[in-house]
């Protein structure tokens, strides 16, 4: 660095600092006045019916598409693979957003197969948040994308005039190729999701892969931040005509983002848990829910609610947030909620099971998702995804421990003191 850049580094560092600060100041006041604000919703439908499905599409925009064929796909190795297949056989575009693209082989073995795609024509657009990929930038695989013919755009990188943006992050994972197969869930491009969840070195995670009519929703998703990222919208070779399989399934793709009100994603979940009858179960890698969604949790048992939230446990990759979490645990294990952490690696799954209902994407049970990320869903009621999606609940809780308020009550006092220190930096995550 020259001298009078880093001069004005220096000169701006103070005032960069202070607006950080009242920033992340105003944000937790914010935060601290929401916490304990629901939603009011009398006679809530039940999750799984028609009427939900109508609710969720009133209160949050997504439409109820019929006609698609959906794939569950379980731990890194089978939804790369997938996500692989479909980017060697595209013809026309490739559009690709993430939270996370880490160097390594993984990322690697993506930046090839784009590259050779590119090379061939095709249209490769890959936009990732700016802080999540922060050490991708300037990687080498960024200019052989670049030098292929690919474009890549980080979303919303620190600024100084964007400092009420700063702790509004991209958290979507999605891959649409040639406007017609797509993906969606939890899955980042990096080489902790590789393998199988074998051991704590690749982590446990859940994705999906759809085809038919809903694949446009998942595309508005790409378009929102490739839009601002990008200052440029794509176009109509991106949006194919396409036609409803007779055998498929209904789905609806909820996007979020921050905004008055709230996210669609605290609506959606204030409404599946307030509706569901007779089960709630949750798998979410981190776990802090404001205290309106707390009281929320605390009141289904007493109405027949089976509740299980399935946690991370000891592998967790930001204990802080386990901590924040697990000063909750008392109330809701109280109020005969069951949490069970999972033992066998980091748990970084996202999914929802409500009666008839169950939903995959990549928002946690905590305020960042509920209140500050970009975040995208894909729910639905047929039978056998449903199903699906509770044999690998059933799966993981035989490699978890189910934590039971003895053992909550006997925590130490430095345990408590940290719960407490982390409760107080609740508003970022």
């Amino acid at each position: 660095m020259s001298a009078p850049a880093r001069s004005w580094a220096k000169k701006a560092a103070v005032p960069v600092g202070a607006g950080l600060a009242l920033t992340y100041a105003y944000g937790t006041a914010r935060y601290r006045r929401n916490a304990r604000r629901g939603y009011e919703l009398d006679d809530p439908p039940q999750p799984g019916t028609a009427a939900f499905a109508r609710l969720v599409e009133g209160a949050t925009g997504a439409p109820w598409r019929s006609g698609n064929r959906v794939t569950i796909l379980r731990n890194g190795d089978r939804t790369f693979g997938s996500m692989l297949d479909a980017i060697a056989a595209a013809k026309s575009t490739i559009d690709l957003s993430s939270y996370i693209i880490w160097p390594g082989e993984v990322t690697d073995r993506f930046t090839e197969a784009m590259c050779e795609r590119a090379e061939a024509g095709v249209e490769v657009n890959v936009v990732v948040d700016a802080y999540g990929s922060a050490k991708w930038a300037g990687h080498a695989t960024v200019t052989a994308l670049e030098e292929a013919g690919a474009s890549v755009v980080f979303f919303r990188p620190p600024a100084w005039y964007a400092l009420d943006k700063l702790n509004n992050r991209m958290h979507r994972r999605l891959l649409i190729v040639d406007g017609t197969i797509g993906f969606a869930g939890g899955v980042g491009i990096a080489d902790v999701w590789a393998g199988d969840a074998q051991d704590p070195e690749h982590w446990r995670e859940t994705h999906v892969q759809v085809e038919g009519p809903a694949v446009r929703d998942i595309l508005g998703g790409f378009m929102e931040n490739w839009a601002e990222a990008a200052h440029a919208v794509i176009d109509a070779k991106h949006f194919p005509e396409l036609e409803a399989f007779d055998d498929g399934v209904g789905l609806q793709v909820v996007r979020s983002s921050p905004r008055s009100g709230g996210t669609s994603t605290s609506q959606l979940f204030y409404a599946t848990i307030a509706g569901a009858r007779e089960r709630l179960w949750v798998t979410t890698a981190y776990f802090a829910p404001d205290q309106a969604f707390v009281d929320l949790l605390c009141g289904a048992p007493a109405r027949g609610v089976d509740v299980r939230i399935l946690v991370n446990g000891r592998n967790v990759d930001k204990e802080v947030v386990r901590e924040a979490g697990q000063r909750q645990y008392g109330r809701l294990l109280e109020a005969g909620v069951r949490i069970f952490e999972y033992q066998q690696t980091m748990l970084h799954a996202k999914t929802m099971v409500a009666d008839g209902w169950a939903n995959i994407g990549s928002s946690n049970l905590e305020h960042r998702s509920l209140g500050l990320d970009d975040e995208l869903m894909v729910a639905f009621s047929d039978r056998g995804l449903v199903e699906e999606v509770v044999q690998h609940f059933h799966d993981d809780l035989e490699v978890s421990e189910e934590y039971d308020i003895d053992r909550w009550r006997r925590r130490s006092l430095s345990k408590r003191a940290k719960e407490a220190a982390g409760d107080l930096f609740r508003q970022s995550f």
